[in-house]
C-alpha cells in the first residue's frame, strides 16, 4: 500500500489579536503560563492590558531570577494540605514539593513556627488560603523557596502593640537565598509582617499586602552588605514603620509600590515610609506616596536614587543622595506609570482566585517529560493542574489514569505542530489500548495546541495489527481544542469505560487524519469547526471509512461531525463515511453518527454507509443534515436528518448530559 502523510497540520481561524499582543509583549514564553492568560479566550483584564499576565506568572522575576532563578517545588509532587500536620510534614520535607494550602489553617500553639525547607512552593488555594496564628520560618541555608497568594494573619497580641517580647512574624528568613513572596496578604501581625534576615540573598517580594501593623517589613540585621532584593506592587496600608526599612543591602531596588493611610502620623521618627539604612544602595521608581510621613530617607552612609515618583499630602523627609545603581545591569522589568500604581497595586496585590485555580508544570524545564508531570498531579485531585509543555517532540506514551482528574495539558508554542506527542506502537504489540500514544482515562480533561501522533508505519510492515492509536479517551468531559491527532487505522478512540456508562468528548478547531476506521468508539463525541483528512490507501475502488462508531443503544447521541471540512486526496468514490461497529459481536452497540453542515469532498461514496462483520449499516442510526461540497450529493442510500429532528440534535443536546456541561459555551 502507498500512503499520504500529512506535513502540514491544517488549521482554521488566525491567531486571535489579543494574543498576538501577549506574545509581542510578553515573548513566547508567557503564552504558555497558568490560567493567568487563557491563550485561546483571552480574559477582560489581558485585552485591556496586555501585560497583564505578567501580574499572574509562575516565574519569579527581579532578583530572585538571577544565579539559577527560583523556582520552588517544581519538580516535585503537588499537594494539597488542609491541616497544620500535614502543612508541616510537606513544608520540612527533603524533597521538592508543590504544597497548596485549601482553606484556613490555625496554628497551634499560638505563634508557633512552620519551617519551610529549601525546594518548595507554598501556595494557596483559590483565593482562600490562610496560615492564622503562625509564621512560616526559613532557617539558614535554605534555598529556593516560593511563597504565593496566601492570607497571613492574626499572630497579634492584644495591647502589645511593639512586641518586644515575642517575636511572631509573619514570614522570617536567616542567610537563605534564592526566595520569592508573591501575592500574599499580611495582616495584624504582632512583630514583622515579612523579615528577611542575616544576609539573605536573591529575594523578590512583590504584589503583595501588608495591612494593619507596627513593623511591616524589615531586611537586615547584619554588618555585612550582601542581600539584593526587589520589591515591586506591593500595597503598604495602615502600616506604621519599615515599609521596608532596608539595612546593609547591596541592592534593594523599589518600584511600582502604594503606600498609604499611613497609622499614627503623630510619631515624628519612627512612622515612615522607606529607610535606606546604613550601607544601603537604594533605587525607587515609579511609586505612590499618599497621607504618608518620611515616605523615603537614608543614613548618611547610604545611598538612594528616587526617580517618577508621585506624592500626596506627604510630609517630612525626601532624601536623595549617592548614585545607588542601575538595576537595568542586572535585569529587566517593566515600569508601570507612577499615576497608575494604586488602581492597580490595590486590583492585583494579595491573594487572586486566578493564581490559586490552577498550578503550572512546566515540562521539561521541571519536568522531563509529560508523563512526569502527570505523575506529580496527586491522586484525588480537585483542583486545577496545568501541564505547561514547551515546543519540542516528545517521543513517550502517556497515561493519565482516571484518579488524576482536573488536567490541562496545554502546548505553548505558536502552532500546535510546534508540541508534538509521539509513540509508534501498533496493536500486534500490546493490542488496540497499548497501542495507544496517550490514553487518558480521568474526567475533566482538557488538551489544547498539541499534536498527538501514532506514526507507526503500516506501509512498511505486515502484522495482523497495524491499528495504531494516536489517542485513546474513556473518561468524561474531555476537550480537546486546537489539537492535531495523526495516524493510519484507528487514530482516534473516543470510549467509556463500560458500554452503558456515557462519556462525552468535544473536539473543536482541530485535525484529524487516518484512513481505517480513525474516528471510533462508544463515547459521545462532538467534532466542531474541524478538518478531517480522509488518507488514500492507493486503492482505486474502497480507501477506508471515516467513523466507525459503537454507541450504546440506549444513548441516543453518539457522533456528531459538524460545521466541519472533510478533505482526502483519495480518487473519487472511494471513501466510507462510516461503519458500525458492535465489538466483540455486541448487539447493544448501535452505532449513531451525524454529519451535518460540513463539507465533503468528492472522495466520499454515493453509498457512503456499509456493513461491518456482518452487521448492517441499515440498522444503525447514520444520518447528514444538510452538508456541501462534491461529496455531498443525496442518494436513496444516504438517509437525510429532518429540519425537526436536526433541531434536537446540536452541540447542546450531544454534551448537555445531566450536568448541563458546555464545553463549547466560552466560543460563543
Amino acid at each position: 500500500m502507498t500512503h499520504f502523510r500529512s506535513k502540514r497540520l491544517p488549521r482554521r481561524g488566525v491567531v486571535p489579536a489579543a494574543v498576538a499582543v501577549l506574545v509581542a509583549s510578553l515573548g513566547l514564553g508567557a503564552v504558555g503560563e497558568a490560567k493567568a492568560a487563557d491563550v485561546t479566550t483571552e480574559s477582560a483584564d489581558v485585552r485591556a492590558d496586555p501585560a497583564a499576565a505578567s501580574r499572574w506568572t509562575d516565574r519569579a522575576h527581579g532578583f530572585a531570577s538571577l544565579a539559577g532563578g527560583t523556582t520552588g517545588g517544581a519538580g516535585g509532587k503537588v499537594v494539597t494540605v488542609t491541616d497544620q500536620a500535614s502543612l508541616a510534614k510537606y513544608a520540612a520535607a527533603e524533597e521538592p514539593y508543590v504544597i497548596r494550602v485549601a482553606g484556613s489553617i490555625a496554628v497551634q500553639p499560638f505563634g508557633a513556627d512552620i519551617v519551610v525547607a529549601s525546594d518548595k512552593t507554598v501556595i494557596g488555594v483559590g483565593d482562600t488560603g490562610e496560615i492564622v496564628h503562625g509564621e512560616l520560618h526559613l532557617n539558614p541555608g535554605t534555598h529556593n523557596v516560593v511563597i504565593r497568594n496566601l492570607t497571613i494573619r492574626d499572630s497579634a497580641v492584644e495591647g502589645n502593640w511593639d512586641c518586644k517580647d515575642t517575636d511572631f512574624d509573619g514570614i522570617q528568613m536567616d542567610t537563605v537565598h534564592h526566595v520569592w513572596v508573591d501575592h500574599n496578604r499580611f495582616s495584624n501581625i504582632c512583630d514583622g509582617q515579612l523579615d528577611v534576615r542575616k544576609d539573605s540573598e536573591y529575594v523578590t517580594v512583590s504584589y503583595n499586602r501588608f495591612e494593619n501593623n507596627n513593623k511591616t517589613f524589615g531586611l537586615g540585621w547584619t554588618t555585612n552588605v550582601r542581600t539584593q532584593i526587589t520589591v515591586d506592587h506591593n500595597l503598604f496600608a495602615r502600616t506604621k514603620q519599615r515599609n521596608p526599612s532596608v539595612d546593609n543591602a547591596a541592592y534593594a531596588h523599589l518600584y511600582n509600590n502604594y503606600l498609604t493611610a499611613q497609622v499614627d502620623p503623630g510619631d515624628p521618627v519612627w512612622t515612615y515610609g522607606n529607610w535606606s539604612r546604613g550601607r544601603t544602595r537604594m533605587v525607587i521608581e515609579n511609586s505612590y506616596y499618599q497621607d504618608v510621613q518620611h515616605p523615603y530617607q537614608a543614613d548618611a552612609t547610604a545611598e538612594l536614587v528616587e526617580r517618577g515618583s508621585i506624592l500626596r499630602n506627604t510630609t517630612g523627609r525626601h532624601d536623595e543622595w549617592g548614585a545607588a545603581f542601575d538595576p537595568r545591569d542586572f535585569y529587566a522589568y517593566r515600569l508601570d506609570p507612577a499615576a497608575a500604581v494604586p488602581a492597580l497595586v490595590t486590583r492585583f496585590s494579595g491573594p487572586q482566585k486566578r493564581i490559586g485555580d490552577s498550578v503550572t508544570l512546566h515540562v521539561p524545564a521541571h519536568y522531563p517529560t509529560v508523563q512526569a508531570a502527570v505523575d506529580a498531579v496527586p491522586e484525588g485531585n480537585s483542583v486545577p493542574v496545568t501541564i505547561a509543555v514547551a515546543p519540542g517532540t516528545y517521543r513517550e506514551k502517556v497515561f493519565i489514569p482516571a484518579t488524576r482528574p482536573n488536567i490541562l495539558v496545554q502546548g505553548t508554542g505558536q502552532d500546535r505542530s510546534d508540541t508534538v506527542i509521539v509513540y509508534d506502537t501498533p496493536a500486534a504489540y500490546g493490542g488496540s489500548t497499548g497501542s495507544a500514544t496517550v490514553r487518558i482515562a480521568a474526567s475533566d480533561v482538557t488538551a489544547r495546541n498539541l499534536t498527538f501522533s501514532n506514526d507507526f508505519d503500516e506501509a512498511a510492515h505486515e502484522l495482523n495489527g497495524e491499528q495504531a492509536l494516536a489517542m485513546k479517551t474513556t473518561g468524561d468531559r474531555i476537550v480537546f481544542e486546537d489539537t492535531a491527532f495523526l495516524g493510519n487505522q484507528d487514530t482516534l478512540m473516543t470510549d467509556s469505560p463500560r458500554l452503558d456508562v456515557v462519556s462525552r468528548v468535544y473536539i473543536r478547531d482541530s485535525y484529524i487524519e487516518g484512513d481505517v476506521d480513525f474516528v471510533y468508539g462508544r463515547a459521545t463525541t462532538v467534532i466542531e469547526r474541524s478538518v478531517i483528512r480522509a488518507l488514500s490507501r492507493g486503492s482505486a475502488t474502497n480507501n477506508g471509512y471515516i467513523t466507525a462508531a459503537s454507541t450504546w443503544t440506549g444513548n441516543p447521541y453518539g457522533f456528531l461531525i459538524t460545521g466541519s471540512r472533510i478533505v482526502s486526496d483519495a480518487p473519487a468514490g472511494t471513501f466510507h463515511l462510516g461503519r458500525p461497529w458492535h465489538p466483540g459481536g455486541e448487539p447493544a452497540a448501535v452505532a449513531q453518527v451525524l454529519i451535518r453542515d460540513t463539507e465533503l469532498p468528492a472522495a466520499i461514496k454515493s453509498a457512503p454507509w456499509t456493513d461491518m462483520s456482518g452487521f448492517s449499516w441499515k440498522d444503525a442510526r447514520f444520518a447528514e443534515y444538510r452538508n456541501v461540497g462534491p461529496g455531498a450529493a443525496v442518494t436513496a442510500d444516504r438517509p437525510q436528518m429532518s429540519d425537526a429532528q436536526a433541531r434536537s440534535h446540536a452541540v447542546a443536546h450531544y454534551l448537555r448530559g445531566t450536568d448541563d456541561w458546555a464545553p463549547y459555551a466560552r466560543h460563543h
